[in-house]
């Protein structure tokens, strides 16, 4: 079944707002702080945007749900199982996202050299968001939190024709 389809609490209207962002033609990371702000403190976000099934997640790990794309931006929801965290990675476009449950842990890295060298945590709790743009967007996420974690992302790409937000994966000591 394609999930884009389905109706969902507060998409259509999420949507919306997002394609009037991105019509203001403004430089990436303008459009990921504009993304950003307009997440915050939206009382039409909620778990509720993502089927019962969804909310379940992957046994382990993380799962991405695609809720919407269009050639300009994608919406997703993820779903974080207790411990879940990705690689270190950094993405194809602008990216912002709201957690809407659990803890996500985020530990932000640069490259120097032939390694990593951390410059920056944070624990994103329910409510908190962040938006952020290529280049200096390396990054890890963890849930912390003993729940379910899920968070919503939009990102400024097709994932449904990209098949993913990450454009690497680094495999580099962490200084």
């Amino acid at each position: 079944m394609d999930t884009t389809t389905l109706a969902r609490p507060g998409l259509a209207t999420l949507v919306a707002d997002i394609r009037q962002v991105i019509d203001r033609g403004m430089d990436a990371g303008k459009t990921a702080q504009a993304v950003a702000d307009l997440l915050r403190g939206r009382d039409d976000l909620d778990v509720g945007i993502l089927t019962p099934d969804e909310l379940h997640g992957e046994p382990g790990g993380y799962a991405v749900h695609l809720l919407h794309a269009e050639k300009e931006f994608s919406v997703a929801g993820l779903v974080w199982q207790p411990g879940a965290e990705t690689p270190v990675h950094d993405h194809i476009a602008w990216c912002t996202f709201a957690v809407l449950s659990g803890v996500e842990h985020e530990t932000l890295y640069r490259v120097e050299g032939e390694r990593l060298v951390e410059i920056g945590r944070s624990d994103n709790r329910p409510g908190d968001v962040s938006g952020f743009a290529p280049p200096g967007d390396i990054h890890k996420v963890k849930n912390t939190s003993s729940q379910i974690g899920v968070s919503i992302h939009v990102y400024g790409a097709d994932l449904a024709v990209a098949g993913s937000s990450i454009r690497r994966v680094y495999d580099l000591p962490v200084a």
